[in-house]
Parts: structure tokens; C-alpha cells; sequence
């Protein structure tokens, strides 16, 4: 793999907070807990991460569920791209950001591709070996899906280096095309508190 794809999957996986943001901006932001966790899931091409978040008072009710395909941009050489899918049955890895044991014999059957929520990620190399990646959702292109008979629409984004993440995913109402929820006022920013890079390329048995 290129060597930029390794050091975004190292910069995603882990345990992050926004204690400060939220500290600072309490009307705007709560204070959410992330997790980023290694999946063995298409090890040949693509680094996959589980994604899934909690409000810092109700830890053990975590929510959004959803898995990140990492992998080189087939249609350009000098960009990233992360794919998106959700679980077919979210009961199964609720709570995996905690306790990772669900996801070690996770199955490409017990996945969904979202066909329109494939971002292009922007590769920036800020020194030796470190590196800058940004990517949002182009203006032209719609993620939506179906769950439990309700239609959802999301725009996705973030931006990751060695010392922060910021995360800009914001809930679409499909019918007027407007923010809901989310990022509404700026971007989420994430500091990595637990390291979970280690977990990368670990295939299960």
C-alpha cells in the first residue's frame, strides 16, 4: 500500500474526544466520544475502520454505526478515497468501539455499500513524513439510504493530520436540502486519546 494510505489509516484509528471544543462551546457542541476501530475486512486493497460515536453521559448508549473502506482513488493517482457502508443489522456491532470482538469475524455479507457516498480524499504532505488529508461532499452527489423504512441523507467530510481530526458530517433533511444535525456551525474537532494503529493489518483467525 502507499505509504500516504497507511499514515491515514494510522491518523483515523483510535479513540478520540472533543472535550475541549465542548468545554469552550457548550450551547453548540456536546461532548462526544469516537471510536475508529480496524476491521479485517478487505485487507488486499483497503484499510477499514468501524466509526461509531457517544454522548460523554450516556457512553453505553453509542449510535452511528458505520464502516470506512480506505483505499487508492482508482480514477486518480494522487488522491485517497474512503467508501462508506452501514450494517445490515446494527444490533450486532453496537457498542464494538468499546468492546472490538464483534468485529473480528465481521463479514462482507453483513455490509452494505452506499453507492453515493464515495469521497475523493486530497493528499497534502506537510513535512517528511507527515501528511494532511481533507475531503467533503461534492455538491453534485447525494448519500442517502434506507433504514427501518425511513429515508436518511448525510454529507460527509473531514480533515485529519498527526494532531487533530475534524469532523464535518451533517444529517440532510431530503426534502429541503437543508442541515439538520451535526456540524452545523463548524467542524467537529476530534484529539486522539487512545492510539489503536497497532490493530491495523491484524487479520483474524
Amino acid at each position: 500500500m502507499k505509504p500516504e494510505l497507511i499514515a491515514l489509516g494510522q491518523y483515523l484509528a483510535g479513540q478520540f474526544d472533543n472535550r475541549e471544543q465542548a468545554l469552550a462551546e457548550p450551547a453548540w457542541y456536546v461532548h462526544l466520544h469516537l471510536w475508529k476501530r480496524p476491521v479485517p475486512l478487505f485487507l488486499d486493497d483497503s484499510i477499514t475502520l468501524f466509526a461509531e460515536q457517544a454522548n460523554i453521559v450516556n457512553l453505553n448508549q453509542p449510535y452511528r454505526p458505520r464502516l470506512l473502506r480506505l483505499r487508492e482513488n482508482p480514477k486518480n493517482a494522487a488522491t485517497l478515497q474512503v467508501e462508506y457502508y452501514m450494517f445490515k443489522n446494527i444490533e450486532v456491532v453496537r457498542g464494538a468501539g468499546q468492546d472490538p470482538s464483534a468485529l473480528q469475524h465481521l463479514t462482507p455479507e453483513e455490509v452494505e455499500f452506499l453507492p453515493g457516498c464515495t469521497l475523493e480524499i486530497q493528499v497534502e504532505k506537510i513535512s517528511t513524513a507527515q501528511y494532511r488529508f481533507r475531503t467533503n461532499h461534492s455538491p453534485d452527489s447525494r448519500c442517502s439510504f434506507t433504514y427501518q423504512g425511513n429515508q436518511y441523507q448525510v454529507s460527509l467530510g473531514f480533515e485529519v493530520t498527526p494532531d487533530e481530526l475534524l469532523v464535518y458530517d451533517r444529517g440532510i433533511n431530503p426534502t429541503t436540502g437543508k442541515a439538520i444535525w451535526g456540524a452545523l456551525l463548524g467542524p467537529f474537532r476530534f484529539t486522539k486519546r487512545q492510539d489503536f494503529s497497532n490493530e491495523l493489518f491484524v487479520k483474524s483467525f
